[in-house]
This record gives C-alpha cells, structure tokens and sequence, in this order.
C-alpha cells in the first residue's frame, strides 16, 4: 500500500502573535467569532494495534468466493434474473459491492442488452421498481415510461398500490433516478412520500417495515452513504426471515475489519492535527478534524484509497482553516496578500504574509508538496497541477467575497451563486478526490473538470444552497455578505420560508442534473463519478436541516459513532 507521510509544519512559534494590522502600527478590528471546542477530545488519537484480523480477512475472502458463484452469469430462466437483481440490492445495501464491481456490471449489463426497457416483471411494483433504480444507477437508462403501468387512466397512481408496502418503498427509492422532465416520477415521489408517512404512523405496520420507511424517508438510498447505509441496513436485513447467511456474515466481518482501518488512519491525522496546535496558534479555527475525516470516509472508504483519503482530509482541514481565517479573523488588505502568495505558490512568499497566516500558507505548499512527490514517482505529477489551479479559483473568489464584505456591495442572486458556488470548494475536494487514483484518471479527466461541467457545477450548487439554508441566520450575526436567503428576499420580496421551499427545490432540480450526467455515454469512465455522487450525498448528512459540521447533533454524533466506534457483533 502507497502511503502519504503526515508531517506537520516547521514551526517554533507556539502562539498567536499580538492582533496589530500588517504593518503592527494600528490596532485591528476583527470578527470574534468562537466555535466550541472538539466534542470528541483525544478519543480517536490511540489506536489498539492488536485489531489484524487475520482470521477474520481469511473467512472474508472464502465468504467472497461464495458470493461470486451467486453472481455467476448462466443462462437463466426469465424469473432467475428478477432474483439476481435482488441479491445485487441486498449486496449493494449491505455495503459490499465494492468486491464484486466486476460481477454487478456484467450481470446489470446483460440485463440491459436482454431486457432494454420491458422488465421481465414490470406489473409487480417491487420489481420493475427495484431494476429501474439499480440500472439507472449503474448509468443504463432505462424509461420511466413503464411506471404508467401503475397508473390510473387520469395518470394518477392507484391507491391500490398503498397495501403494498414494499412496493411503496422500492418506487419511493425508484423516484430519486428522475431526471429533468420526467413528471411520472415526479409525481411518485409526491405519492409514495405522502402515503409511506401515513404508514410509518399506523399502528397496525410491522417495526421492521415502520423502521425501514423512516429510515427511506430521512435519507433516501441515492443520497445514503454507502458506510452509513450498511450499517443501518444490516440489522434490519438479519431480521428479515428470508436473510442469506452468507451475505449477512460477510458483510460485519467486511465491516468490522475495515472500521479497524479507518480508526487507524483517524489515529494518525488526529496526531497530525494536534501536532499543528492551532488550538493554541489560530484559536478562531473550528477543530473538526473527526467530522472532517467522517467527511473524507464518505467520498473513499475501500482500502485502496489510503492515499487518496489522506490527501483530502488535509485538503478538508485546509478549506476549513481558511474559511474560519477569512471570516473570523483576517482583514481584507491581509486576504488580499495571501491572495497574491497562492497565485504564485513559492516558499519565497512566505516573508510577504502576516505572522498568523504563514502557518495556513506553509500547510498549503507543504501537503501539495508530499503528494507531488508521491505523483512523480508514477510519472502523474501533471495533476498537481490543476489541484493548485482548482485551489486558486476558491481562493480568488474568496476575496472577492470579501471585496464586496469590504465595500458594502449587495451582489445579485446570480452574482452570489455563481461566486459561492466556488467558495463552497466542492470543486476543489472534486479536484482531489481524484488525484491518486490510479490509472483510470488521465489529464483528460482534469481537463474536463477544470470546465466546471454540468455534474460539478450541480454538485457545487447542492452544497452551497443546503450550507446558507442552515447556516445564514447565524452568519448574519456578524460581518458576512448576504446569503442566497437575503439576496433571494431583497430581489423577489419573498417571506424567509418562501426563499427557503423556493431553494429546496432548486436542490431537487440539482439532483436531477447529476442523475442526467450519470446516464452512459459518460463524460468521464463511469466508475469516477461514483466520488461525486458520494460528495453530493454527503452534504444531505451534514446539513439536512442542522449544520452538523460546526455543531454536531446527536444524530450525527450517532453516525460517527457507528462508524468509528460501535464494531458489529459477528
């Protein structure tokens, strides 16, 4: 396994110099902002490193041997593949299908070229649900057209399909593969939405149903991180009576071993964090260094990502420093020099910048320089390239936010989200997310997203929209240029909770672009969107109502817990 060194920076200074102005002539007013403090102390920073699990990896691959042969292409009777199509759900659900990426393809793509778009069982609603959803998101696009089936002449959905609750659930995950236009899905996701929350509340539902329902309707799987929806799923699917063994054994075995890797790896950027002491060098900086490694986890979680996930996690804290540098402390002449330096990005910059800010700036040259050291050992240098230009377009429109903080400037709402949607730095994560992966990413691959193509800018969107939805009133309690929210009231004269469905929707439409660039032919190999998808679907975990970033609740406390705490009883 290539693995990435975690260095911190070579500094001696161990506090934060006195707050004076750039020249230390005039004393500065800066924002006072404060974030509580880790909510998690030292608990990640020790690892056990008895955990090897060598037994166990052993079971795991003759497990895998046996879940191969269930995947084996035959020649099946008709009904044989509505099954298989089932065991792929139940594989994907249980976090597995990382393993068998080979198998799932050919299986999904023979029932294409076989089936096209006339499902072996399309009048039974579960059924023709479940092989729409599991073919649109392998990027086969199959027509929404078969769901009129279910429809009433007035294309109304019948009311009948209300007694079948799985049915209900399985068109309910279906609905979130529409794209744009597709009003027949559209109009689904309102009716399963409505009635599955009527039958979550009915006495009379199972709790194995009732949970599963709820679990649907907070997070539905499109938007389901494959580690969190494994670990919610799994005890649900022991329950089921029809459960496979096999498949439910591997899978807390898979996820025990690799929740032992990833503890290993949180204790090694937990020393690196602290190591840098910024509690103590910059105490306006939030330290989320857990919920930024719980972040990274959700984008890359197999075990040949190690480098990839150590190289965004540092690019996580980065982004995070700088925000909190930019909006809690630094004046915009200060911004405005540290602009200049990461134009140039030279170590001879370093005199030019504030005591305080030649921390974040030697952090910034020194986590490229690992990689491109790393990089140029399998002649791949060429992708530092575009991180560093990805990472002066955050920072150039960074200041210009602050430009217009400065100036008192009140943008346009298309001014603001075409600028936000930059400072958000998805597009910079993207960029990275990249950068490691091997062969199957080309300069071309960056080429395309240095053009911020449809996918990306969606993506973007999706996260700035939802991060002003729970963060702008708490935002506008300091210095801060409006939000989406203000921009929106002042052009529109909505009310808040107008602007607030009014950009909601926006998000919705988003996800519709997103379901659209992931239909073959792709842009790019189709197996690198999976990383955008999950950075997209991560956001719904952080700021689907709180901001579970900058103050975790307990829900998301409870994730990162199951995740990086509580192993599963085999």
């Amino acid at each position: 396994m290539s693995t990435l060194p975690i260095s911190s920076a070579p500094f001696s200074s161990s506090s934060l110099p006195p707050v004076y102005d750039i020249n230390n002539k005039h004393n500065v007013a800066r924002n006072t902002v404060t974030s509580h403090p880790s909510i998690w102390g030292d608990q990640f920073l020790t690892y056990d490193e008895k955990e090897d699990f060598v037994i166990e990896k052993q079971l795991v691959e003759e497990l895998k041997g046996e879940v191969r042969k269930m995947l084996m292409l035959k020649p099946f009777e008709p009904m044989q593949y509505v099954n298989m199509v089932k065991v792929i759900d139940v594989i994907q659900r249980l976090g597995l299908s990382y393993h068998f990426d080979g198998e799932i393809e050919d299986v999904l793509q023979h029932i294409y070229t076989t089936y096209g778009n006339n499902w072996i069982d399309e009048k039974n609603l579960e059924s023709v649900s479940l092989w729409f959803r599991l073919l649109r998101q392998q990027g086969f696009n199959v027509s929404s057209e078969t769901f009129k089936n279910h429809t009433e002449e007035n294309g109304n959905f019948k009311e009948t399909l209300c007694n079948d609750v799985q049915g209900m659930l399985a068109l309910y995950e279906a609905a979130y593969m529409r794209v744009e236009g597709e009003q027949v899905l559209d109009e689904a996701l309102e009716f399963t939405k409505t009635h599955l929350a009527i039958i979550a509340k009915d006495p009379s539902c199972d709790s194995l149903s009732r949970a599963e329902i709820q679990r649907a309707l907070n997070l539905p799987l499109r938007r389901t991180l494959p580690r969190l929806g494994a670990v919610g799923y799994i005890p649900i699917y022991q329950q089921q009576p029809t459960h496979n063994e096999v498949l439910l054994k591997l899978a807390k075995l898979d996820f025990n071993i690799l929740q032992s890797m990833h503890k290993k790896e949180l204790s090694q950027l937990c020393k690196w964090w602290k190591d840098l002491d910024l509690g103590n060098r910059l105490p306006y900086v939030r330290d989320r260094c857990v919920e930024g490694y719980f972040w990274i986890l959700a984008i890359y979680f197999e075990p040949e990502h190690y480098r990839t996930r150590m190289f965004l996690l540092k690019t996580c804290m980065w982004l995070v420093v700088l925000d909190d540098t930019v909006d809690n402390y630094a004046t915009y002449e200060e911004f405005e020099i540290f602009t200049q330096a990461v134009e140039r990005w030279s170590i001879s910059c370093l005199d030019m910048l504030p005591e305080y800010m030649k921390l974040i700036y030697q952090q910034l040259l020194n986590h490229h320089d690992e990689m491109e050291e790393s990089l140029e050992k399998e002649g791949k240098a060429y992708q530092i390239h575009y991180v560093k230009e990805a990472a002066k377009d955050f920072v150039r429109s960074g200041l210009l936010e602050a430009k217009w903080l400065k100036e008192g400037y009140k943008p346009t709402l298309d001014e603001y989200i075409s600028n936000a949607s930059i400072t958000i730095g998805q597009h910079v994560i993207i960029a990275r997310s990249y950068v490691g992966r091997g062969d199957m990413v080309t300069e071309e691959t960056f080429r395309w997203l240095a053009t911020y193509p449809p996918l990306v800018k969606s993506s973007s969107l999706i996260f700035r929209l939802m991060d002003d939805l729970v963060t702008h009133q708490r935002e506008q309690e300091r210095d801060h240029i409006p939000s989406c929210i203000e921009c929106y009231i002042k052009e529109t004269g909505a009310s808040k909770e107008e602007a607030c469905v009014f950009f909601a929707k926006q998000v919705e439409d988003a996800w519709k672009v997103i379901n659209r660039a992931s239909l073959r032919p792709t842009d790019i190999p189709f197996s690198l969107l999976s990383p955008i998808i999950n950075i997209t679907s991560v956001i719904h975990v952080f700021y689907g109502g709180n901001d579970n970033y900058g103050h975790a609740g307990e829900e998301m406390i409870g994730y990162i817990k199951s995740l990086l705490v509580h192993p599963m009883v085999v």
